[in-house]
């Protein structure tokens, strides 16, 4: 049995971070940032494994540091989970029965059965828990989102060089999740059909997937993502019925030839959003701009297209066989 720790009334709410690399890092950040701004939270205790990760931890923000997170059950308002992603589910579920509120990165988890129970288990105890889809932010502030037409087709590319970062899992759950995220925001309704494909560079899990989705409304989605890739490209393409419009991330630029008026890419602090938005819905009980039935959605599509791209073969191996 956990010890349940109820969310103040009054007096600023404790929030710890797990996991001490880049990504833990920045949500430390986030919290001491909203600290100094005035609000009503502080930024009690980062765990991590590594006492290399801590130490740094200590100098840069000058918290409570552990090496165990369990340490911290039953002691903090609020946590964001920023260990690897197949740590999330376990993390996750600990926190919530502690009484916690619990901001994930991506992925909410790595199998349907434990995303489904982490939704069902954040509404049986009333608390927040939120996905890390930062974009989802950079898109409300074009009003893509707030368009009532559906597109027709949409074509998501996001590549980039190898960092090792997230090679914990495929690329679809590192990468090409944020897009799928996207794409269930513009296109309701369920995905009927998955065709896909991928290449294994560093292995064991696929570094590069190209994937088609048909959504049971007749749209199409075509994403191609890749950490393996020579250059960098991000960008997104819907088309309408009345016109087409294309985002470049990397340039920043928006196309719009549909009738309908939208903002700039301005990508702003979308974590900063992210855990601001957080901290606002844990105070108030609401749900975050992500909910978890959102996240556990992209990561059902995720999953559907990691097993339609099958066993992927070496890239090398590809070019060799294709005499190339």
């Amino acid at each position: 049995m956990f010890l349940r720790r109820r969310v103040p009334e009054s007096g600023p709410l404790k929030a710890a971070v797990i996991g001490a690399g880049v990504f833990g890092h920045h949500h430390a950040t986030k919290y001491k940032s909203l600290a100094q701004a005035g609000q009503d939270v502080e930024l009690y205790a980062i765990a991590d494994p590594s006492a290399e990760m801590l130490a740094k931890a200590r100098a840069h923000h000058g918290c409570k540091t552990v090496s165990d997170w369990r340490e911290l059950l039953g002691k903090v308002d609020l946590v964001s989970i920023c260990s690897p992603a197949i740590t999330h589910a376990e993390i996750v579920r600990d926190f919530l029965k502690a009484g916690a509120h619990v901001l994930v990165e991506k992925p909410i988890a790595t199998t349907l059965e434990e995303a489904a129970e982490l939704v069902a288990l954040s509404r049986e105890v009333g608390r927040v828990l939120s996905v890390g889809h930062q974009e989802r932010f950079v898109f409300a502030r074009t009003g893509l989102l707030d368009v009532a037409e559906v597109p027709q087709e949409i074509t998501c590319w996001r590549q980039g060089p190898w960092t090792g970062r997230g090679d914990d899992v495929s690329v679809v759950l590192d990468l090409m999740i944020h897009d799928l995220d996207l794409v269930h925001a513009l296109v309701p309704g369920p995905v009927g059909d998955v065709r896909a494909e991928g290449l294994v560079e560093y292995g064991p899990h696929a570094d590069e997937v190209f994937a088609i989705l048909r959504f049971a409304n007749g749209t199409i989605a075509k994403l191609e993502t890749s950490r393996v890739a020579n250059e960098r490209k991000r960008g997104l393409r819907a088309v309408y019925a009345d016109g087409v419009v294309e985002i470049d991330f990397l340039s920043r630029t928006v196309t719009n030839t549909t009738p309908r008026p939208l903002g700039a890419l301005e990508l702003g602090d979308p974590l900063g959003e992210s855990v601001a938005g957080f901290v606002a819905a844990a105070r108030a009980g609401t749900d975050a701009l992500v909910t978890p039935e959102q996240a556990a959605q992209a990561l059902e599509t995720a999953l559907w297209i990691e097993d339609a791209s099958g066993v992927a073969v070496r890239s090398a191996q590809r070019r060799t066989a294709a005499g190339r």
